[in-house]
């Protein structure tokens, strides 16, 4: 019998009335957000499943809005975050995909793009109970909770570039506690994600930035 923990059958201290529609929401967009290295000018959400259906009488669009712009999942911000977006120069738009049946049922993809044009595109999955879970980064399948102090780093499909993200992080004698690849196809574009159970140094990222075949390094603290 799997290990059942208070947080599971009490939840997270949130506003809204559903874990997963409300805090859940809440924590895929702040994850989102801190994957993104400059303020987010512009954002784009769509909902599918029980997200979509839904989403606007628990307060789905709401909590993701707040969370992009960086709302715990107990911010008394949460409810009037149109206002606040609005306020802010936010520009952003919601889109309810009631139509996608092949999905898991609380999905939403967000669009970012910063002040300075990066953009970055992120899928997330509201598992319940709070907990969720990032399953695609820019088209790619990926695979992280959030949970845990992680690194994404961005890279080409070549030999040696997880080898340098390991001899850098083992240099700052920093614990993995998980380390996972994912890629588009051999020799094509490839995400490491390493999770730690320490908060990781700022740092690291020119570190491991130093190895030619990485793209980009992302860094979300726990």
């Amino acid at each position: 019998m799997p290990f059942i923990s208070a947080f599971d059958v009490i939840g997270p201290n949130m506003i809204g009335p559903s874990s997963s529609h409300t805090a859940g929401a809440c924590s895929i967009a702040l994850l989102a957000r801190k994957m993104m290295p400059e303020p987010i000018a512009k954002v784009s959400f769509i909902l599918y499943g029980s997200f979509a259906k839904t989403g606007r009488g628990h307060g789905t669009d709401r909590a993701l809005l707040g969370g992009i712009m960086g709302f715990q999942t107990d911010d008394r911000r949460i409810p009037v975050s149109y206002e606040l977006a609005e306020e802010a120069g936010l520009e952003f738009r919601f889109i309810f995909d009631t139509r996608e049946e092949d999905i898991y049922p609380n999905t939403v993809d967000i669009s970012m793009t910063g002040e300075q044009g990066f953009a970055l595109s992120v899928r997330g999955e509201s598992l319940g109970g709070g907990k969720v879970r990032i399953s695609r980064i820019n088209g790619v399948d990926v695979d992280f909770s959030g949970e845990y102090s992680t690194l994404i780093v961005v890279q080409k499909d070549k030999p040696g570039v997880v080898a340098h993200i390991t001899r850098c992080l083992s240099d700052r004698g920093i614990n993995i506690a998980f380390m996972k690849l994912f890629r588009e196809a051999r020799g094509e574009t490839a995400y490491s994600i390493v999770e730690s159970d320490d908060r990781l140094p700022e740092d690291i990222i020119k570190k491991v930035k130093e190895n030619k075949y990485v793209k980009d390094v992302m860094l979300v603290q726990a």
